[in-house]
């Protein structure tokens, strides 16, 4: 007698939706919800102690609030100039230390990838408490190092004498900033470069060779076209982490912003509009103006540096 199949058997074309479940529901509760709950809470004033129940629809209120607001005008500036000076340099040094690896350094190249892309998997909170500690004017040993190559003979004039102050100093604090996120990101891009440059035919560069071209014209005309979707793949990862910047310039700045707000970015500005001044709404709409900004860079880039038809 065959036993009875269980009520609780699964088709074989169930199983797959059921081993979805789990990921459906963390992605309704930790995913969509909070990105629909940020778009009605952009329409309403809303004090979080008062309870959901008395959000008030003000319409497109917040939305005008935060495009007249001069302090988040001046947030995005600062958002933009950060990541700018941090992320521009990320890629013209990833492509061409990318490109001496692959050349000059591929017997190497497995350990050179893996110390690479070690700060980028490092805790971001842990790097920048210890940049926090490099930086700092009487102990820091960026301003040993400083203060050890002003002593050189020649070239001891380009370097400052004294510590310099690089948390207190609106004016140093933001390339400081800017060189902790680019030093934490330079390794990623070096490996998405290099991987890009392992599927590139051997056959161009030979054929290129025979032509007669130059190292520069093979790199111009051969390796450059073929790193174009990786080259707006990375850049477009930049301009968003970099429109997303946080927990470097608060942890640097101790939350704050620095003196004077210098390093105060937008995602700080809303951070501190939502939890310190109990305004919701306008840190949604803050949050929903930032997405769209970072959607029409996306497309931008997707001008300049997506694949071209012919």
């Amino acid at each position: 007698m065959r036993p009875r199949p269980s009520r609780l058997a699964l088709q074989p074309h169930q199983a797959p939706w059921v081993f979805l479940v789990p990921f459906f529901a963390l992605f309704l509760v930790f995913g969509l919800f909070p990105i629909v709950f940020s778009l009605y809470m952009s329409l309403h004033e809303w004090d979080p102690v008062q309870g959901l129940d008395r959000a008030r629809f003000v319409g497109l209120d917040n939305f005008r609030f935060v495009l007249g607001d001069e302090w988040f005008t001046r947030s995005l500036g600062t958002t933009i100039i950060l990541a700018l000076l941090s992320g521009i340099p990320q890629h013209l040094i990833a492509i061409p230390l990318a490109c001496f690896i692959d050349a000059q350094a591929r017997r190497v190249r497995d350990g050179l990838a893996a110390i690479f892309f070690l700060p980028y998997i490092t805790s971001t909170v842990a790097i920048a408490i210890m940049f926090t500690a490099l930086l700092s004017r009487d102990f820091g040993m960026v301003n040993v190092l400083l203060g050890w190559l002003s002593q050189i003979p020649l070239v001891g004039g380009l370097f400052p004498t004294e510590s310099v102050d690089w948390i207190n100093d609106p004016d140093r604090l933001v390339p400081a900033v800017s060189m902790v996120v680019f030093w934490r990101h330079v390794g990623f891009n070096t490996l998405l470069y290099l991987a890009a440059l392992q599927s590139i035919p051997k056959e161009l560069h030979e054929a290129a060779l025979l032509d007669g071209a130059s190292v520069w014209q093979r790199f111009r005309h051969v390796t450059l076209p073929m790193l174009r979707p990786v080259m707006f793949f990375a850049v477009t990862l930049s301009v968003i982490g970099g429109m997303q910047l946080f927990e470097e310039p608060f942890i640097l700045s101790g939350g704050t912003g620095g003196v004077d707000q210098a390093v105060l970015t937008t995602a700080m500005y809303l951070y501190r509009s939502a939890f310190e001044f109990s305004d919701f709404g306008a840190a949604s709409a803050m949050s929903w103006l930032l997405f769209v900004l970072m959607a029409a860079l996306t497309v931008l880039l997707r001008r300049l540096l997506g694949e071209r038809r012919r």
